[in-house]
């Protein structure tokens, strides 16, 4: 048995903390909220995340960063905006040897970085796996079947980790390329409220396979550009999550942007409602990366002008519907 911890309880957090448990691993799960913590120890279930799912024995709370310092397997299960501040008490307390799996499917939005960059940042000198893949957090929980892509510069670390967390119903898919699952992972988000918008505008399904065909190229070219490797598109961190995200309304992002598409409400106001919508400020993110990168990235300026610039969405729809028919010329390298 490996005792593993989890840094966030929120519904991501809970169900990784169920996989690790069915394996029989110790799980500490840590958060802020005091009441989260208590109520985990005292009744084995979530007070507000995955409400019907009773959680391990083996699963505890905790409040005190230092039961994860000392685990040789840590989860960062926190949104990809709060990374940054959820990681800075490691610095100079982890345990080594210890391996820290980022869970989260985002992009740094003042800094543009990837997770795996801002790991290296707070925590310098400890490995870091990148965990990504199609998992809505209710499924995991529930032992549903699931692949998951675990990428990492270093192969032992990547099957270190998939050791620990796989099994029939939590299947790892191993990867040599944490720069493509981790773009994949987040740009896929802008591209579901992409999604969300046309099924929102009622433009139909044609219209919805054609932004899901046309974004996976998007996403390839700014994943090559950035050292990335375009195997990554066809592993469940690449294809597998964009199919997921972009066509269920379980998506947080898809249903985003079907609100904006329906116009019911200021996007202010559906941001402020809908809870973690990672696709949200990736959308920036993304935005900035294709510039830097020189990589045409329509589908995702677009949705960046519509949530960041105020763009009208029929306008920016036309936009994209009018635009040259010439493809934009294939990126090749200069070695």
């Amino acid at each position: 048995m490996t005792k593993v911890g989890i840094i966030g309880a929120g519904a991501w957090g809970a169900a990784l903390a169920t996989v690790a448990a069915r394996n029989n691993h110790p799980t500490v799960v840590w958060d802020v909220n005091l009441d989260i913590a208590k109520t985990i120890n005292s009744t084995h279930r979530h007070p507000f995340a995955l409400t019907d799912i009773p959680l391990d024995s083996l699963i505890t709370g905790t409040t005190d960063i230092d039961q994860v310092c000392g685990c040789p397997l840590i989860l960062a299960a926190v949104p990809s905006q709060f990374m940054r501040s959820a990681l800075a008490p490691l610095r100079n307390r982890i345990q080594t040897p210890s391996i820290v799996t980022l869970c989260a499917k985002g992009i740094e939005k003042d800094s543009s970085q990837l997770m795996s960059e801002v790991a290296k940042d707070t925590i310098p000198g400890i490995p870091t796996v990148i965990l990504s893949g199609p998992t809505f957090s209710t499924e995991v929980a529930s032992g549903l079947p699931t692949a998951i892509t675990l990428a990492a510069d270093d192969a032992n670390n990547a099957s270190y980790v998939a050791q620990i967390l796989g099994s029939e119903s939590f299947r790892p898919y191993l990867s040599d390329d944490p720069i493509g699952a981790q773009i994949s992972g987040a740009a896929k988000n802008v591209l579901a409220i992409a999604c969300g918008i046309a099924d929102g505008k009622s433009l139909g399904q044609n219209a919805i396979a054609a932004l899901i065909t046309r974004g996976i190229a998007e996403i390839d070219r700014l994943s090559t550009a950035m050292g990335g490797s375009g195997r990554s598109m066809m592993e469940p961190a690449g294809v597998g999550d964009i199919v997921l995200t972009c066509t269920s309304s379980q998506s947080r992002n898809f249903s985003f942007g079907r609100s904006i598409g329906q116009e019911k409400s200021s996007i202010t106001s559906l941001v402020d409602s809908s809870g973690t919508v990672e696709g949200f400020a990736t959308a920036a993110s993304i935005s900035q990366l294709s510039r830097r990168h020189s990589v045409e990235m329509p589908i995702m300026e677009a949705v960046s002008a519509v949530l960041h610039r105020q763009a009208g969405i029929d306008e920016t729809i036309s936009g994209l519907l009018t635009r040259s028919l010439e493809r934009p010329p294939t990126q090749r390298s200069t070695e």
